[in-house]
């Protein structure tokens, strides 16, 4: 069984090097189609700006409605402010192609945390594009005309962590928000839920290969995992890693994807339940139908490495 083991993990590493590239013509006409992005705010440096560049031309084929922002958009103490600097080199100025003048769903990060978190929600009366109601949020959105819907949770997940919560120094906000009420509102919403597809975006992964401490997981391990295993979670989609993962643990039916860093990445390698890691930076795509929804994982050139597809 050990050796069985150490040779499904070295299959898997070598998967995990090797990524199979695809090219996006064709795979999302007639689909519902958003963009997942994360931990980006690096001022434009490393591979944001081509990636944002990517996203844009890219829009022209896909065609998506908005974008999915989990997390770290300012690197690396949040911001002040609404009128803070960081906006317009971290957002403004590196997001400015016209296939990106589309909504944009964010959540807030670690490093959000750092900062003035207020800020980042009333950043939405600056700019036009930001829509960010609150720490937490659903939303319910029209696939086709055949009365398919997807679900979509944007939950606040520093809170969730006692990493965050006891450290008022680095990460002051954290401490202040109400842990129970959020996670009672996540259980409220899924038990109402009857859309065709329900997909759960955070920042901190519940499952990830990463050196960060493994506090953050146990955390999310026993705070949401309950609720998104009661109520049968198509996808659960984080960023925080810095890498392309999908996860699937053993006894579970839930799709665990981390969404790669859009401007700095970092090495990943298998754990238990690993189906796909890369290292390189990029963004992805979730796409939905009437009969599947999907998850690509794409790298900085915009080519597709990777898809995770369920079915009714």
């Amino acid at each position: 069984m050990k050796r069985m083991w150490i040779s499904l993990m070295i299959l898997l590493a070598v998967w995990c090097a090797a990524a199979q590239v695809t090219d996006v013509t064709g795979e999302f006409d007639g689909r519902f189609n958003f963009y997942v992005s994360s931990d980006q705010g690096r001022n434009g440096y490393y591979d944001q700006k081509p990636i944002a560049e990517k996203m844009g031309e890219l829009a022209e084929a896909i065609d998506p409605e908005f974008v999915a922002l989990v997390g770290d958009v300012h690197h690396f103490l949040g911001v002040a402010s609404v009128n803070d600097p960081l906006w317009l080199t971290n957002y403004e100025l590196v997001y400015s192609h016209p296939g990106l003048m589309i909504d944009w769903f964010p959540v807030l990060g670690n490093h959000e945390y750092r900062g003035n978190t207020q800020a980042v929600l009333d950043y939405g009366r600056v700019s036009r594009r930001w829509v960010m109601p609150g720490r937490y949020y659903t939303q319910v959105h029209r696939v086709d005309g055949k009365g398919t819907t997807i679900r979509l949770l944007y939950i606040d997940t520093a809170p969730l962590i006692d990493k965050y919560r006891e450290n008022s120094t680095d990460y002051p906000d954290a401490v202040l928000q109400d842990m129970p009420r959020q996670l009672a509102w996540i259980d409220s919403v899924l038990t109402v839920d009857n859309a065709t597809w329900t997909v759960v975006l955070g920042h901190h992964p519940v499952h990830a290969e990463t050196n960060k401490s493994i506090s953050e997981r146990l955390d999310m391990q026993n705070r949401l995992e309950p609720l998104l295993i009661k109520h049968s979670v198509d996808f659960y989609i984080c960023g925080h890693i810095h890498n392309h993962q999908h996860i699937r643990r053993p006894g579970s039916d839930i799709d665990y994807l981390v969404n790669t860093s859009s401007s700095r990445s970092r090495t990943v390698k298998p754990i238990e339940g690993t189906l796909f890691c890369d290292g390189g930076t990029g963004f992805s795509v979730c796409s939905a139908s009437g009969r599947d929804l999907r998850y690509y994982m794409l790298n900085k050139e915009g080519q597709i490495i990777y898809r995770v597809e369920r079915k009714k």
